[in-house]
């Protein structure tokens, strides 16, 4: 894991992308707008399926998660019940890690690998309870950690890398803000995949039954709610006094998280481009500036 506080990151930008499974199409939309209208970043935090569509911008591959989303939704190899009943992951990593990467819809691993962005993928280390922020530098070499931040808790085995075990970033910290804050970057855009007026409530998911052995882990998950809300308090702050700028779905568009439907997962994703582009010269005028500073 590379150490993220003793960059310095004055006069940086940095995007902030929250996950949300197929949600995260509005994500990607947003993101195929920013390339298509050479919007530059310096450094992304991904969380879950905002690191998976997330690498795409570094890749610079405009359309490149619609396509495959729509192409292979109803692919009983792809994702779903399936793949959780033959794999003991919703996500299957033979084909989602392996196959589609490299054959089917490849990433371009090389202009990944050569971009100068610095990429962040966020995990929840499963005995601590503790976020840990992975700089993606070699996309082939770490996918691993981009695997292990999709993997939602009940639906995927944990991911064993380098000896600590690793699951869904969202349980520990859904939007990186603070983090970044932290960071010193000087302007933020933050890219979420809920309406304005959602809030997180205390899960019922039955974490004891399954993750009796990680305390810690239970601890967090089941405090994710306060540490969500709070965050998109922190955000709204933030943006109300022109700090930052947060992109987030203008109309509610209800998705499963494993949704197969594609025309909503078109709508998701035309909506994340439909609400970047009225943004769009907000957004030119905020990059101009340099403006965090404490409230």
């Amino acid at each position: 894991m590379n150490n993220t506080e003793n960059k310095s990151n004055k006069n940086q930008t940095a995007l902030v992308l929250e996950g949300g499974a197929l949600r995260g199409l509005y994500t990607a939309g947003v993101l195929d707008v920013f390339m298509e209208n050479n919007i530059k970043a310096d450094a992304i935090f991904g969380v879950s399926a905002g690191a998976l569509f997330g690498i795409n911008y570094k890749s610079k591959q405009i359309g490149r998660a619609l396509r495959y989303n729509l192409k292979y939704a109803h692919d009983k190899r792809y994702m779903g019940m399936y793949s959780l009943f033959t794999t003991g992951n919703i996500m299957n990593r033979e084909f989602c890690f392996n196959k589609l990467v490299y054959e089917l819809d490849p990433l371009d691993f090389e202009t990944y690998n050569n971009s100068n962005i610095s990429f962040y993928a966020v995990v929840t280390n499963v005995e601590t309870g503790q976020a840990e922020y992975i700089e993606i530098k070699d996309a082939k070499k770490d996918m691993e950690y981009l695997r292990a931040s999709g993997s939602m808790p009940f639906v995927s085995k944990l991911v064993e890398i380098n000896g600590k075990k690793y699951l869904d970033g969202a349980v520990a910290d859904p939007i990186p803000f603070k983090k970044v804050l932290d960071m010193g970057y000087e302007r933020i855009i933050v890219v979420q995949t809920r309406p304005s007026d959602y809030s997180k409530t205390k899960s019922k998911m039955p974490f004891q039954l399954i993750y009796r052995k990680y305390p810690a882990f239970i601890k967090t998950a089941k405090t994710n709610y306060i540490k969500y809300n709070e965050t998109l308090d922190l955000i709204k702050e933030y943006e109300n006094n022109g700090k930052i700028i947060a992109l987030r779905p203008s109309k509610k568009i209800k998705m499963k998280r494993v949704e197969k439907n594609l025309s909503k997962l078109q709508a998701i994703y035309d909506l994340g481009v439909k609400d970047c582009r009225e943004n769009l010269q907000k957004i030119k005028e905020y990059l101009t500036q340099n403006i965090i500073s404490p409230l």
